[in-house]
């Protein structure tokens, strides 16, 4: 990531959102918590505009979430028809939810890709999970490019919100 995203409070109206920056959350907490989930929500639309929400493993590397499955599921026709996602973790009390698009890797060549079954391998080979390098090698590796972040761990005093460029 070029610059760190611009922290501010997100508009919900009623619910007592502090208007001042005094207590939120750091980038570096959505970050943690990005990288230690083993489990992920994601959210899109079909063609017909109807909600899908699938959960899935992902890796954060370098402040970027990456997932993948087939592009034939679902969630992958979905993503090809439209890009927007919306990426969720399991807890709603402590929330840390991701906006933005997600982008089919076609090419990040072979370095990357040993990187990244790497990184895969170590945190979910418990669970029978160890892609190799050329796993995604026809394809099924999204990256989600940002547009908001959400997180809060006491609803509503931290509640923090942050915008991409």
């Amino acid at each position: 990531m070029s610059q760190p995203p611009t922290p501010g409070r997100p508009w919900i109206p009623d619910y007592g959102i502090p208007t001042s920056l005094a207590g939120t959350l750091p980038w570096s907490y959505f970050c943690e918590r990005m990288q230690a989930s083993i489990n992920y929500w994601i959210a899109t639309t079909d063609p017909q505009s109807r909600p899908h929400a699938t959960p899935v493993w992902g890796v954060w590397l370098d402040e970027t979430f990456f997932f993948d499955g087939s592009p034939q599921t679902r969630r992958g026709r979905n993503l090809a028809a439209n890009p927007a996602v919306a990426v969720h973790l399991e807890d709603g009390t402590k929330a840390v939810i991701l906006q933005g698009d997600a982008l089919e890797i076609q090419s990040a060549g072979q370095e990357f890709y040993t990187q990244l079954a790497r990184i895969y391998a170590e945190k979910y080979k418990d669970l029978g999970y160890e892609p190799a390098p050329d796993t995604w090698a026809s394809g099924g590796l999204w990256r989600v490019k940002p547009r908001l972040a959400f997180a809060w761990t006491k609803f509503p005093e931290d509640a923090t919100r942050w915008v991409f460029e």
